[in-house]
């Protein structure tokens, strides 16, 4: 088996996969909402951070919980909670973005017994000179929750090795990334999405040791298969690689993405510092943001921009999760950015499950106007 079947059978597995690394370990497992939830300071205390998503099922459990109009991939994650599927966890954390997966921490908190909750302030305005110190607070609070939860202390060495960990993590996928540039990238867009989303389910460590072996094994790679149309993906939450393979299949590449499953979660590593709190708690402020905690079109639209440019990018899909309005409200502002660089988009509304059919036909006639022949 080879690293990307490793890695894929991780993403298939994960329930299976967090219980043998339990039982393996006799340690904790901590699961969390949000790519700004601290995953240093988890592994720090010796836990296996675990993030919660969704199953892309249908569903009908959280209807007496949730309101219908939260997001679906809000609703998708409260009912793996309610099915049983994360009755292996010992914490629960989540920090304050966004007021729909606000709604599910809290739902899962009254309903669904798991032994500690941890809620994390994250400030609203990340620019302020109050967010520092703040968050650093909101740091000092969640370390005290995870030490009770396990009976450790969380030493300084053990933040600085979770942070050289982290840090390396993102370093090596980053030159995964980097090696979609070429014209035939040797991996696939929804095989980046499951090494993404695996760096979120399993053990930085043994993640770092799959992405070695990766990095060695891509040189000599050939997916043979056209790389068709160059597309950036963007938009909210998107773990549904189902849906990103039938994309590829249709004529195009995904060679690079800006959502919580790709280079907006990985990209920014922690600086040192003296204090190892405020360090990770600048990272985390000043990381790529999401559209939720966002104070400034500019830098995140900059960012964006400039890796379409780096990248090469041919085509660009804009997609959110229904009813989520600060994504939404991103949309007509990156049609026009990206009309400013000549580069054709098509724009997505997801729900739980995702109408193939309908938006086969819709990515290809994308694809037939960008004057692709599709296949």
């Amino acid at each position: 088996m080879n690293a990307i079947e490793k890695l894929q059978e991780v993403v298939a597995r994960r329930h299976e996969y967090a219980k043998e690394w339990k039982n393996r370990t006799n340690g904790k497992v901590i699961g969390w909402f949000c790519t700004y939830s601290p995953v240093e300071i988890m592994y720090a205390a010796g836990m296996l951070p675990v993030r919660i998503l969704g199953s892309h099922e249908v569903q009908d459990v959280t209807d007496r919980y949730l309101f219908p109009t939260l997001c679906p991939f809000s609703r998708d994650a409260l009912a793996q909670g309610l099915k049983g599927r994360y009755d292996y966890l010992d914490v629960l954390t989540y920090a304050r973005t966004c007021v729909h997966i606000q709604g599910t921490f809290e739902c899962w908190r009254i309903n669904i017994p798991t032994p500690f909750f941890h809620y994390v302030w994250f400030p609203n305005h990340v620019d302020s000179s109050q967010a520092m110190p703040c968050l650093v607070a909101e740091f000092v609070d969640f370390i005290q929750t995870l030490e009770k939860a396990t009976g450790k202390s969380i030493s300084q060495g053990a933040l600085d090795r979770a942070i050289d960990l982290y840090n390396r993590n993102r370093r090596l996928m980053k030159q995964i990334y980097d090696l979609r540039k070429g014209e035939n990238p040797p991996i696939t867009g929804a095989e980046c999405m499951e090494m993404v989303v695996a760096s979120q389910l399993m053990g930085v460590e043994e993640h770092n040791k799959l992405l070695e072996e990766l990095l060695e094994e891509l040189p000599n790679r050939d997916l043979g298969r056209e790389t068709g149309l160059r597309l950036m993906m963007i938009g909210s939450e998107m773990d549904d690689i189902v849906f990103v393979r039938m994309l590829e299949e249709l004529g195009c590449t995904v060679v690079i993405d800006e959502h919580c499953t790709g280079s907006r979660y990985f990209w920014d590593e922690v600086l040192p510092e003296e204090n190892r709190l405020a360090a990770i708690a600048k990272r985390y402020l000043d990381r790529w943001q999401c559209p939720a905690v966002a104070e400034s079109f500019k830098n995140r639209f900059d960012r964006i921009i400039k890796h379409a440019l780096d990248w090469n990018v041919q085509g660009a899909l804009i997609y959110q999760q229904k009813f989520c309005d600060p994504h939404e409200f991103d949309t007509p502002h990156l049609q026009k950015m990206f009309k400013e660089h000549d580069i054709p988009t098509l724009t997505l509304e997801f729900d739980v499950t995702i109408p193939f059919g309908q938006f086969r036909t819709r990515i290809e006639a994308f694809l037939e106007m960008a004057g692709l022949e599709v296949f």
